[in-house]
């Protein structure tokens, strides 16, 4: 019986290599006339045993991915077009390496201007973004996490990498890949990316989707700083949550106390301290809004923003303080 989310295989023409994953490749392509990006999972190599153990991983992974992109709908996240079955997938009409299809494929649409982590790239700590812009390219973040987590969600691979900016600036959270459900707050696997980790997940059987909240803390740094959090890139290791537990990105003198205070809450070592997405996202907005009425009566100063009439217009009691580094 053919699922509501399958595809015409016929339809799909895979071009141009753009990525890498841990469990298969991304191309650029076409459905159905319209660019589209196709997430092609490998199956593993030729040896038997290994091929079939990674077989049934790689089914599984899909099916889950399936079943949680499938049901998402929101503007910043980005959108689920269909999915085809390995058994479907030699109809494909292939313009590129024939061997990249030996396993099953999610299409998606194409966001055009690559990854968030490149997007940071191409900035410096002296060259780095407008505060405006930091702030509305991490509140579409915490909009995604916080529609996610209002369906019972976690993502467990929160990285600037998993988030893709598109030609209007939005940013759209991508990869599905290991997120889950939690029905109960418990989720258990200890699984990730090492640097955006939480704590728990590094050292304990079970946690909850705040793990999600601690590694937007990580990509907040990211944006602010346009920076690497961990450079020399430690690999992941049983020492891993002793070498995590307490270590965190150094936070410019330069940051805005409203924003480094999000930063620090986020990555609280308990998850029980860290915010709900939710409160990021309005913790985030009034930064917005302060900052918006700098801007709009001329103010070059910290005094200004001070001043009563300000504080009265933003209806903040106290003001945020966009200006004082920690």
């Amino acid at each position: 019986m053919k699922e509501e989310w399958e595809l015409d295989p016929r339809k799909l023409t895979v071009k141009n290599l753009i990525g890498f994953g841990g469990f298969g490749s991304v191309y650029k392509g076409f459905y159905d006339g319209k660019q589209v990006a196709v997430k092609i999972f490998n199956m593993g190599d030729e040896k038997k045993n290994s091929r079939e153990g990674r077989k049934e991983l790689i089914e599984e992974v899909f099916m889950q991915e399936v079943s949680i992109w499938c049901t998402l709908r929101h503007s910043n996240i980005a959108k689920f077009i269909g999915a085809i079955k390995k058994n479907n997938m030699s109809e494909i009409r292939m313009k590129c390496k024939k061997g990249a299809v030996d396993g099953c494929c999610i299409v998606v649409e194409y966001v055009t201007g690559g990854t968030l982590r490149s997007y940071l790239s191409k900035y410096t700590m002296k060259k780095k973004l407008p505060l405006d812009t930091v702030i509305q390219l991490s509140l579409d973040v915490a909009k995604g996490l916080s529609y996610l987590h209002s369906h019972k969600i976690a993502h467990r691979d929160v990285k600037t990498e998993n988030l893709l900016v598109d030609k209007t600036g939005r940013v759209k959270i991508i990869d599905f890949g290991i997120s889950t459900e939690f029905f109960a707050p418990i989720i258990v696997g200890r699984t990730g990316t090492i640097g955006y980790m939480a704590p728990e997940v590094l050292s304990d059987p079970s946690y909850d989707h705040k793990c999600d909240v601690y590694s937007f803390g990580i990509c907040l740094w990211e944006m602010y700083t346009c920076l690497d959090p961990y450079p020399e890139h430690l690999p992941l290791s049983k020492t891993s949550h002793q070498i995590y537990k307490n270590r965190r990105p150094e936070i410019p003198k330069s940051c805005p106390t409203a924003l480094s205070d999000i930063m620090k809450k986020c990555w609280d070592a308990k998850p029980q301290n860290r915010p709900e997405m939710k409160e990021v996202m309005h913790m985030l907005e009034a930064i917005d809004q302060t900052s918006q009425v700098k801007n709009y009566v001329g103010l070059d100063s910290p005094r200004g923003l001070n001043g009563g009439h300000v504080k009265n217009y933003v209806g903040l009691d106290p003001p945020i303080d966009l200006i004082g580094g920690t």
